[in-house]
């Protein structure tokens, strides 16, 4: 039964490479052409795969709604707070998870500081959008026309002297973050807090979530937080690979 199982599996990454034959498809799996037809048939009961006029084999439209189902239903949150709770454990420093929703970006996931001082922000409050650095990996993920509309209808307040000041120079620090693949707010809404952010990928690479680690100036400066990254990285990585359904990463506070 195994056996079987893992043939009948083995058609479906062959057919997302395009229709095939009974033929190629017996070829591939090294079985009998009638063998195959039995799981070619069965596959097709489900609507896994289809059969089309010119009697070539191709995926199922049942296979896709599987995968959009899979995908309404994956709760970043759940999947990511482990991998949080693990960095915050090998930092210290609290860290934060963002989501772009209507227009917004929204915490909805944060670990809290080990050391006395703490930050003031609050699971599902929106984020300072022109400056905070899940903000801009969130929003650099846009296509380029939703970023310029985007940015030209946005208010730019001026937190600190580093606050971003206007469109242009936003447009031209979200070129940057998709570029690198990171993001730091070094002062940008608070003076006295810094933050490195990096983000958590869909299966279609997309951006879906972006986490970041944040500390005030009195526990570590930015230079030091900036050593951070590395680790930040990997651990969206994880949460990433985790999300996607690709193979586990391993840990990376190990």
């Amino acid at each position: 039964m195994s056996q079987t199982v893992d043939r009948a599996l083995s058609i479906l990454p062959l057919l997302a490479e395009g229709p095939a034959d009974l033929g190629r498809v017996a070829d591939r799996l090294g079985v009998h052409k009638s063998t195959a037809l039995r799981l070619l048939r069965t596959l097709h009961e489900h609507g896994l795969v289809y059969r089309q006029s010119d009697q070539r084999y191709r995926l199922g439209a049942r296979l896709f709604a599987l995968a959009q189902e899979a995908m309404e239903n994956l709760d970043v949150r759940e999947i990511a707070h482990p991998h949080l709770v693990r960095l915050n454990e090998q930092c210290g420093h609290t860290v934060h998870l963002a989501v772009h929703e209507e227009n917004e970006v929204l915490y909805i996931d944060k670990v809290e500081s080990r050391y006395p001082v703490r930050m003031y922000s609050r699971i599902g409050k929106p984020v300072a959008i022109t400056v905070a650095a899940v903000a801009k990996l969130l929003l650099a993920d846009l296509p380029e026309a939703e970023r310029r509309a985007l940015a030209e209808r946005l208010d730019y307040p001026l937190y600190t002297p580093r606050s971003t000041p206007n469109a242009d120079a936003f447009l031209k620090e979200l070129a940057t973050v998709r570029e690198q693949g990171w993001a730091t707010d070094l002062g940008g809404h608070e003076e006295s807090i810094n933050c490195v952010a990096a983000p958590i990928r869909g299966a279609d690479g997309r951006v879906v979530a972006a986490m970041s680690v944040s500390a005030p100036n009195v526990v570590v400066t930015a230079e030091e937080l900036l050593t951070l990254l590395p680790l930040v990285r990997r651990t969206a990585d994880a949460i990433s690979g985790e999300y996607s359904g690709r193979t586990p990463v391993k840990d990376p506070t190990t």
